[in-house]
C-alpha cells in the first residue's frame, strides 16, 4: 500500500520520491516514535517547491488510505491539551487557478516558508478544529467533519482564499487520522485533535491575496482543555478589550482572532481565572464568547446563547448542543444576552471542540462575583448535555442525529 498520493503537478521525480511503500512505512512509523521529527532536515517539505502549470492542478481525491494499527504507549491518564508530535501530516497546494493538487501524506515536521508569505505578513490564514474518538471495538469515529469543511469554505471566502471542497476536506481528514491511528487515545482517555490549516503560503510584498495557498492537516492526542477537567471553571468578564467588532472577521476562524485574545487571557490567568468572557464592542453589555468557546446561560427550562450575527464564531459544538438540548425538551433562544442575566442564571456553561461542554463555576464582572451551584460541580443541564453529546461522539450511545463518520 502506498503512503498518500503524490501531487499531479510539478516535478514527477519529486512525486515519485514521495511515494512510500509498506516496508518504508513501518520504518517511518518506528522512527517517528523514537526521534524528534525533522529537527534540522534540509529535505523538509517546502511550500515553494514547484510552480503550477498554465492548465492548473486538477482537484482530486486520494483513493488509498494508510493506517497504523497499534496504539502508542503514552500516559493516557494524564494527557493534557498540549502538542504531542505524531507521525504524519497532510499537505495539498493551490495556485492562482484555484484548484488544489492531490494531497500528500508527509512525515510530521517543520515546513519552509518565504519570509514574505502572505500568512506571515498579512495574517491570511484560517484553521479548523475537530476530533476523532476510539470506540471500544477499536474503530475510530469522526464528529461532523463536513461542518468544519463548510465553515472553512465560508471563512476562506471572507479571507480571499480558495478552499478545498467538502469532499476533499473530509477525505483529507480521513487520510490523516488513519495515518496516525495509533495516536488515537483509548476509549474514554481523550481524543485525537485534528487541526486543518489553510494559509497564504505564496510570497507577496504588497497588501494583496497570496499567489499560492497550502492546505495542511496535523493531529495530536489530547485530554481536557482546561486543567479543571470537568470541574467548573472561573471566568472574568473583560470590558477593556474586545474580541471582535461588527463587520469584522469575528464570525470566521481566522488566525488573527486568536492572537488578539492572548493579552487579556494572560492577564486573567495571572489572577487565577480560567479564561475571559468578552462583551460586544458596540454597547459593551451583551455577551459574545469566551476566548475559544461559545457561552450558554440557563434559566429554568430555557437555555440562551448569543445569536450569530457576524462577531461570534458559529461553533459546531454550539450547533450540536442546541440540537441536543431541543431534542430533550429545552427551549433554546439565540438572541442578545445581557451581562445582567448572568447574575440571575441557574447555570452557565461553555461549548467548543476543545472544551466540548465546560461548566462555569463563577463569573467576575467589575469586582462582583456570582457563583453557580455553589461552585461544587457541574450543573444538572450542562452535565446532561455533556453526557449526551460525548456519548454520541465516542460511540457509547446511538447516533440518531447521523453526526458521526466511522473509520474501520
Amino acid at each position: 500500500m502506498e503512503l498518500g498520493i503524490a501531487s499531479s503537478c510539478g516535478d514527477p521525480r519529486r512525486s515519485a520520491a514521495r511515494r512510500v511503500g509498506a516496508a518504508d512505512l513501518a520504518l517511518a512509523v518506528a522512527a517517528a516514535a523514537s526521534v524528534p521529527p525533522f529537527a534540522s532536515d534540509p529535505s523538509m517539505p517546502t511550500l515553494h517547491h514547484k510552480a503550477h502549470t498554465t492548465n492548473g492542478c486538477q482537484a482530486s481525491l486520494a483513493t488509498k488510505h494508510m493506517e497504523t494499527p497499534e496504539i502508542v504507549d503514552l500516559d493516557w491518564e494524564n494527557l493534557g491539551f498540549t502538542l504531542v508530535n505524531t507521525d504524519f501530516m497532510y499537505m495539498a497546494k493551490c495556485g492562482p487557478d484555484g484548484n488544489f493538487s492531490k494531497g500528500e501524506m508527509l512525515p510530521f515536521g517543520p515546513i519552509a516558508l518565504s519570509p514574505s508569505a502572505g500568512v506571515l505578513n498579512y495574517g491570511q490564514g484560517l484553521f479548523e478544529g475537530l476530533k476523532a474518538y476510539r470506540k471500544t471495538d477499536g474503530s475510530v469515529l469522526l464528529f461532523r467533519p463536513e461542518e468544519n469543511a463548510r465553515r472553512m469554505i465560508i471563512g476562506a471566502d471572507r479571507m480571499c482564499m480558495p478552499a478545498p471542497t467538502v469532499e476533499q476536506f473530509v477525505d483529507a481528514v480521513k487520510q490523516t487520522v488513519l495515518a496516525n491511528k495509533r495516536w488515537v487515545p483509548p476509549t474514554g482517555k481523550g481524543s485525537l485533535y485534528i487541526r486543518p490549516l489553510l494559509i497564504g503560503s505564496g510570497a507577496i510584498l504588497g497588501v494583496a491575496p497570496a499567489p499560492e495557498f497550502t492546505f495542511i492537516i496535523y493531529v495530536s492526542p489530547v485530554g481536557n482543555y482546561f486543567k479543571e477537567g470537568l470541574a467548573p471553571i472561573k471566568l472574568i468578564i473583560e470590558d477593556n478589550f474586545h474580541r471582535a467588532a461588527p463587520s469584522g472577521t469575528g464570525g470566521v476562524k481566522t488566525i488573527g482572532n486568536y492572537a488578539s485574545v492572548l493579552k487579556a487571557q494572560r492577564n486573567a490567568k495571572e489572577k487565577g481565572y480560567s479564561d475571559v468572557l468578552y462583551l460586544d464592542a458596540v454597547h459593551n453589555k451583551y455577551l459574545e464568547e469566551v476566548s475559544a468557546s461559545n457561552i450558554f446561560v440557563v434559566k429554568g427550562n430555557t437555555i440562551s446563547t448569543p445569536a450569530i450575527e457576524g462577531t461570534i464564531l458559529p461553533g459546531i459544538t454550539r450547533k450540536s448542543i442546541i440540537e441536543v438540548a431541543e431534542s430533550k425538551g429545552y427551549k433554546v433562544e439565540e438572541r442578545p444576552v445581557s451581562v445582567d442575566e448572568l447574575f440571575v442564571a441557574d447555570e452557565v456553561f461553555c461549548t467548543g471542540t476543545a472544551v466540548v461542554v465546560s461548566p462555569v463555576g463563577s463569573i467576575t464582572y467589575q469586582g462582583k462575583r456570582v457563583a453557580y451551584d455553589g461552585n461544587q460541580g457541574a450543573g444538572v443541564v450542562s452535565q446532561q448535555l455533556y453526557t449526551s453529546l460525548t456519548g454520541i461522539q465516542m460511540g457509547l450511545s446511538e447516533d440518531r442525529m447521523g453526526w458521526t463518520v466511522q473509520l474501520n
